[in-house]
């Protein structure tokens, strides 16, 4: 019989960080797209394994020089290479032993529902009363917390003992009944110090100060509380858009209100308007003299990655966490060494030959 003590063992062998284990019974009250039991309903274990971001992958962010390093080891090389690998072995171990293992390495692309939850309009439909809709998509930063592997942070970010934000998450759902990890409580990592809110440059983050911003949930066993994010900003900025491409926006289409700051956007919207852009499309030709080219080459050339840089949900906090001595992992040197270049909302004003 396979412990959980033999599975953390071969998944940290396998690349693995960090792995923590919780039971089936708590997701007795997710939503039925993202209940576990809809894909695998003899389902007794969710195994959730954790990859460390490497700090040196925000260290050309922080220098404003080398943000594509962040997208593709930080994010799509873990994401879509190396977790997968990792979690599609360790799921070899437990088939082999007899027991069904459906392994989850990334955030589905074929999801129902949108990036908040909702479902997306006219996507698909239940093959049988009672079934979800294909495909259910498990929440992997709740599984995290579910698992053990860390908590929910005031950002919505899942940090950990261990790294902090610095991590991204994979999950093996199983009918191999494991022995459960403790759930951490809402300020067991999390200090709550309002650094990611204060350095966000979208203001997508909540004061922390501001207890009517704050959202609390029930997962059953334990209720957690954390900032009721804006998605919609969050995506925004995290595409540039509140320096680069506001100007050219606000030019084009001057009746729109456009400020990533004040944004009203859901984040499925800010995705629509940021890709679509990106594809050179509204019936434009892409080319860099004229405006929607302009918004083709911004997009197409830095948009994809991280321009905020995690500035305040991942740059901030971990500093934040390494200073307050809750991050495990430690350095010789401090992270920030002088003053972090800033994303501005106050863009130039475009000229007529744009």
């Amino acid at each position: 019989m396979i412990t959980a003590k033999d599975i953390k063992a071969a998944a940290k062998s396998m690349g693995a960080d960090i792995v923590g284990i919780g039971s089936i019974d708590r997701w007795s009250t997710a939503p039925i797209q993202m209940d576990p039991k809809q894909i695998m309903p003899n389902a007794k274990s969710i195994i959730c394994l954790g990859f460390r971001v490497m700090r040196g992958s925000l260290r050309g962010v922080e220098e404003g020089t080398y943000f594509s390093n962040y997208s593709s080891m930080g994010y799509g090389g873990i994401t879509y290479l190396y977790m997968p690998m990792t979690i599609i072995n360790l799921s070899k171990m437990i088939e082999d032993a007899g027991y069904e293992a459906v392994p989850m390495g990334h955030q589905s692309d074929w999801r129902a529902i949108d990036n908040s939850g909702y479902m997306k309009k006219n996507y698909s439909r239940p093959v049988a009363p009672g079934k979800a809709a294909p495909d259910v998509m498990i929440n992997l930063r709740i599984a995290g917390f579910l698992c053990g592997l860390g908590e929910i942070g005031y950002s919505k970010m899942l940090l950990t003992p261990e790294f902090g934000p610095r991590v991204r998450v994979g999950i093996i759902i199983t009918e191999l009944e494991l022995e459960p990890d403790p759930i951490l409580e809402t300020g067991d990592i999390c200090i709550h110090c309002g650094a990611c809110a204060r350095a966000c440059p979208g203001n997508a983050i909540p004061s922390v100060k501001d207890e009517n911003k704050r959202l609390t949930v029930s997962f059953g066993e334990k209720s957690v509380w954390y900032g009721d994010v804006r998605m919609g900003r969050c995506t925004l900025s995290h595409h540039g858009m509140n320096n680069e491409c506001s100007p050219f926006l606000k030019k084009e289409f001057p009746n729109m209100a456009f400020d990533v700051r004040n944004s009203e956007m859901t984040e499925e919207e800010a995705y629509i308007m940021s890709y679509t852009m990106a594809q050179g499309k509204w019936g434009r030709k892409p080319d860099t003299n004229n405006v929607m080219g302009y918004y083709d080459y911004i997009l197409k050339h830095t948009g994809y990655f991280a321009i905020c840089g995690a500035k305040g949900c991942i740059r901030a906090c971990m500093n934040a966490l390494e200073k307050s001595g809750r991050i495990e992992n430690t350095f010789h040197n401090q992270f920030y060494k002088k003053p972090s270049w800033t994303l501005s909302n106050t863009p130039e004003k475009v000229s007529d030959g744009v």
